[in-house]
C-alpha cells in the first residue's frame, strides 16, 4: 500500500477556507478502494477557536461530516510524533492584508489566497460567500486530484491551481 500524501492548509484562524479544504480533500482524495490518497489536516497560526458557523452548515449542506473538524493551532504539527507534509498550502488573502503563516520544515509550500468570508455582513452575503468559498475550495481540490505523481512534486505546477477560481 502506498503511503497518503498528507497536505496541511494553513491560515491565520483555522476556522473557514482551511477547515472547508482539509474536509474537501479528505472526502474527495480517497482511492477507489476507500483507503486515503491523501490526508489532510488544517491549522492556524492565531486560531479563532472554532470552526465558523456557517462554514459547518455549508459543509453540511455539501453532504460532509463535521463533527471532526475543529479550530487548531499549527503548533500542533510541531510536536513529537506529527505527521511530516508532503504539501503545505497558505490560503490567507494577501488584498484583504492577512498576515499568512509561515511553515518551516520539509514538504512543498504553496499559496492559494481567497477573500475570508467569515466576517461579511449581513448574514445572507456571508452565506452566498462561503457558499462560493466552498465552490473554489472544491475546484483547487480536484484539480490537486488530478495531478500526477510527478506533478505532485513540481512547485509550478501545485501553485498553478492558485488561479482556479471554480
Amino acid at each position: 500500500m502506498t503511503q497518503p500524501i498528507n497536505v496541511l492548509f494553513l491560515c491565520t484562524g483555522n476556522s473557514a477556507r482551511s477547515i472547508l479544504s482539509e474536509a474537501l480533500l479528505n472526502d474527495l482524495g480517497r482511492n477507489a478502494d476507500g483507503s486515503p490518497r491523501f490526508l489532510a489536516y488544517s491549522a492556524g497560526s492565531k486560531p479563532s477557536g472554532q470552526p465558523h458557523p456557517d462554514g459547518l452548515i455549508e459543509l453540511k449542506k455539501q453532504g460532509h461530516i463535521t463533527s471532526i473538524y475543529r479550530s487548531k493551532s499549527w503548533d500542533e504539527f510541531s510536536e513529537d510524533g506529527a505527521p511530516e507534509f508532503d504539501i503545505v498550502v497558505t490560503v490567507c488573502d494577501n488584498a484583504a492584508a492577512e498576515v499568512c503563516p509561515v511553515f518551516f520544515g520539509p514538504g512543498l509550500k504553496v499559496h492559494w489566497p481567497q477573500p475570508d468570508p467569515a466576517h461579511i455582513e449581513p448574514l445572507s452575503a456571508r452565506q452566498a460567500a462561503f457558499s462560493r468559498t466552498y465552490q473554489i475550495c472544491k475546484a483547487r481540490i480536484e484539480a490537486l486530484l488530478s495531478l500526477s505523481k510527478a506533478e505532485l512534486l513540481d512547485h509550478a505546477v501545485v501553485q498553478a491551481i492558485a488561479n482556479i477560481e471554480a
